[in-house]
C-alpha cells in the first residue's frame, strides 16, 4: 500500500491564468521509503515518488472554484498526467540524486515507460527551489 502524502493544488484562478502546473497533485510514496524517511528524515535510494495529475471539476466563479453542498472550493476531476521522481545516488549523480520521468501529460491510459527528463525541465526547480533532498516537504505536513 503506498503511502499518499499530499494534494497541493495551485489554480490558474488564483494565479492570474498563469499557474505553472494548475491541477491537484496527489502524491504518494512507496511504503518502504516512507518508513525510513520516519526513522531518519532522509529518503533511501530506491525511493520512488508518484504525482497524479487531476484536472480541477469547472468552476462556476472567475478564480475557478465550485459550490458546494460543502461550500465553495477546488474539487476534483480527470487524471490528466503522472510524474515519477526516482532517487538512485549513483545513477542521477548530476541531478542530485534523483531521476524525474513524465509519464504523459494528458488522459489516460499513460505511456508504459519514459525516459529521464532533462535535468533543467525538472531536477533544476526542484534543486533551486524544493530544499534539502529536491523534495518540496514544506507542502506535506506528514514529512514535517
Amino acid at each position: 500500500q503506498w503511502v499518499f502524502i499530499g494534494a497541493p493544488l495551485t489554480p490558474h484562478g488564483l494565479n492570474n491564468g498563469k499557474a505553472g502546473f494548475p491541477e491537484f497533485h496527489h502524491v504518494y510514496v512507496n511504503p518502504d521509503a516512507f518508513e525510513v524517511y520516519q526513522q531518519t528524515g532522509v529518503f533511501p535510494d530506491g525511493t520512488v515518488i508518484v504525482k497524479e495529475l487531476v484536472l480541477l471539476q469547472k468552476g462556476d466563479y472567475p478564480d475557478g472554484s465550485k459550490l458546494a453542498p460543502s461550500g465553495r472550493g477546488y474539487f476534483g476531476g480527470e487524471f490528466q498526467g503522472m510524474d515519477v521522481m526516482v532517487k538512485d545516488s549513483r545513477r542521477y549523480a548530476s541531478e542530485n540524486g534523483w531521476g524525474f520521468f513524465n509519464f504523459g501529460h494528458h488522459a489516460p491510459p499513460y505511456m508504459p515507460s519514459a525516459k529521464a527528463a532533462p535535468a533543467e525541465s525538472c531536477a533544476g526547480c526542484h534543486a533551486s527551489n524544493a530544499g534539502k533532498d529536491m523534495v518540496f516537504k514544506a507542502y506535506y505536513p506528514v514529512l514535517h
